[in-house]
């Protein structure tokens, strides 16, 4: 069939499926798109020609764009996936921290910039970078090193060969991420004989691959051997639909868990086995368990430094790791025993063959004990009050509001480690915080990805004013496809994360306040007279088009949250909170550097902290 490069990736596209457990489902859920010079006449015109073969959805914001299809990929356990289309030059660029969001996240995104001219006949065009020592160079090379897969389309018929490996690298589970073909402005229009193989229908098998046995008796020889036992289990749990297996293997064993922020919701908040938030963002119960567990199974987690808390969480002295994970370079962490393999898979196959064995019923009832306590500290905070609130008291509020089965989507700034702490998880999928790349302005377009994959759940965004304002146009989106977010904005005035963690190296909150620069400075938290910024962010989002509702209190926040149920579409509700009201850290620590030597009293004091508490950094070797 002579089809241009550009339509025949768009068929091949809406032909690509993928099954698991016998389970079948179409890969693509739709492309994203802002056109310009770069990719209207190719790709543009491909969807504009058969529309019903890709749902074209209008993003305002390239970055945004991404954001919506790494929000809709985790939704869909990975086995779903949204593109991504724009124009070279900055269009391009736009996307790449969404890129690189999603490959830090092993979220399959498949990217589609478009290029220079490969003829380079009207070299130089119009957004074009010149590199003078290498000819064959765009800003595009700039996806590289945040993509799993790049290739740049020089011919049209090389469409069929990339298109293939770019699928190749998406549907890998222990591969995937963000996928960029590069594709030259002027090929993509160009029309070549395609390959009726190449646009039939391809169904992509995945597997759950287990761990030799060998490896495996090797592991459950170490926790029959273990007095305390720690499973630490991460998003590849909930990924890999592995809930049941992990609720059964605690039920039988009495092994504890801790959670990261990917894989929070994977034991409902009242497993008496579950301990909760794990690491800087922990609970007390997890915490304090992990400071002396003898062994610890880390299930689908990258072991980031806020889940090892910077390497202090795990203090035992002779502690071991046996690490659950699809990717080799993830299970070799801290010199752990290397379970290769598919995490339900390996847990089912792990309580078969811990059959009979159990932890010490001191250890179990230790655990339930501590599951209680910290139930009750969730309770406490919940019901702080303070004028105007504390944010612990929304993130209840909120909670309280949400079903079992609703979303609540976070990223960046103090909210998450308050959400990884407090949000009473009741349902796999009702948890979804972004804190691989913990990306500033991801909450709103993540939330309508959520929203798009999973349209019969309700989905509350939460989001800091400082990230709001970064990346709020997406709300334009949700109002355009009629998709229903409520986004709750906290105002705090400023960016109230940093500005704690400035308090606490000595630099009072320096550059994180949004204030009128008054004598030269722009303010530090301890000068509370000066004028926050007139800055209406309900109006701003009513001029998006959302049902904006602003809420001083939380019984006003209570009420604009049922308010929010009955409407139809996007719902905005701002809300004040008190900025130097935080969740404490609960006995845990972050490496944060220090500096070695200043002027200021404050921060010589907290270089003084800094260097007793790196003391308890290890290496686990």
């Amino acid at each position: 069939m002579r089809l241009t490069a550009a339509q025949a990736l768009v068929r091949f596209l809406a032909a690509q499926y993928v099954e698991r457990d016998g389970i079948e489902q179409r890969f693509f859920g739709g492309c994203f798109g802002i056109f310009g010079h770069g990719n209207v006449a190719g790709i543009g015109e491909a969807l504009y020609e058969s529309p019903e073969l890709l749902t074209y959805y209008q993003g305002r914001s390239e970055q945004g764009m991404v954001h919506a299809a790494a929000g809709y990929a985790r939704m869909k356990n990975r086995l779903g996936a949204l593109a991504c289309t724009t124009s070279i030059g900055p269009g391009a660029t736009n996307m790449v921290t969404g890129a690189a969001l999603a490959t830090v996240n092993r979220l399959p995104v498949l990217l589609l910039p478009g290029d220079v001219f490969a003829s380079r006949r009207p070299d130089p065009v119009l957004q074009q970078l010149e590199v003078p020592w290498a000819g064959d160079a765009s800003v595009n090379e700039t996806f590289r090193p945040v993509s799993r897969y790049f290739d740049r389309i020089w011919r049209p018929e090389q469409v069929v060969p990339a298109a293939l490996q770019a699928m190749r690298v998406l549907v890998n589970q222990a591969e995937t991420g963000a996928a960029t073909l590069a594709f030259p402005q002027d090929v993509q229009a160009e029309a070549f004989d395609c390959p009726d193989g190449f646009l039939r229908k391809r169904v992509w098998h995945v597997p759950r691959p287990l761990p030799d046995e060998a490896t495996l008796a090797t592991a459950v020889e170490l926790i029959r051997g273990a007095q305390r036992p720690l499973l630490v289990v991460g998003g590849g749990v909930i990924y890999s639909e592995a809930t049941n297996a992990l609720r059964r293997l605690c039920g039988e064993t009495g092994i504890p868990v801790g959670e990261t922020q990917a894989g929070k919701g994977s034991l409902p908040y009242d497993h008496p086995s579950a301990l909760g938030a794990i690491g800087v963002t922990g609970t007390f119960a997890a915490n304090r368990v992990a400071a002396e567990a003898d062994l610890v199974i880390g299930v689908g987690t990258r072991w980031s430094d806020f889940t090892t808390a910077s390497k202090t969480a795990f203090r035992h002295g002779e502690v071991r790791f046996v690490n659950v994970n699809v990717a080799d370079f993830d299970a070799a962490k801290h010199a752990g025993l290397m379970l290769v393999g598919d995490a339900r898979a390996t847990l089912e196959r792990l309580a078969e063959l811990l059959d009979g064995w159990s932890v010490d019923d001191a250890y179990r009832a230790e655990a339930a004990r501590l599951n209680r306590e910290w139930d009750a500290e969730v309770s406490r905070l919940y019901a702080l009050e303070h004028d105007p609130p504390a944010q612990s008291a929304v993130i209840g509020a909120v909670n309280h509001a949400a079903r079992p089965q609703d979303v609540v989507v976070c990223a960046a700034g103090s909210m998450p480690g308050d959400l990884h702490k407090l949000w009473r998880t009741r349902d796999p999928k009702g948890y979804h915080v972004e804190y691989g790349y913990s990306c500033m302005g991801y909450e709103i377009a993540g939330g309508l990805g959520v929203k798009l994959a999973a349209p019969e759940r309700e989905v509350y965004v939460l989001v800091g004013d400082g990230s709001y304002l970064m990346l709020s146009s997406e709300l334009v989106t949700a109002v355009q496809e009629r998709q229903k977010v409520i986004v709750v904005i906290v105002d705090n005035h400023g960016y109230g994360s940093i500005g704690s963690l400035s308090r606490s190296l000595g630099t009072d909150g320096f550059g994180t306040l949004y204030r009128f620069r008054s004598n030269g400075s722009l303010g530090v938290d301890s000068q509370e007279s000066r004028e926050h910024l007139p800055v209406d962010l309900a109006a701003n989002a009513a001029s998006l088009g959302a049902k904006a509702i602003r809420a001083a209190t939380l019984d006003e926040l209570r009420a604009a949250l049922e308010a929010a149920r009955a409407e139809d579409g996007p719902v905005a509700i701002v809300v004040e909170v008190d900025r130097h009201e935080g969740v404490p850290s609960y006995e845990s620590w972050w490496d944060v550097a220090v500096a070695e030597v200043s002027d200021v009293a404050a921060v010589r004091a907290a270089r003084e902290q800094y260097e007793a508490a790196r003391e308890d950094e290890r290496s686990h070797l």
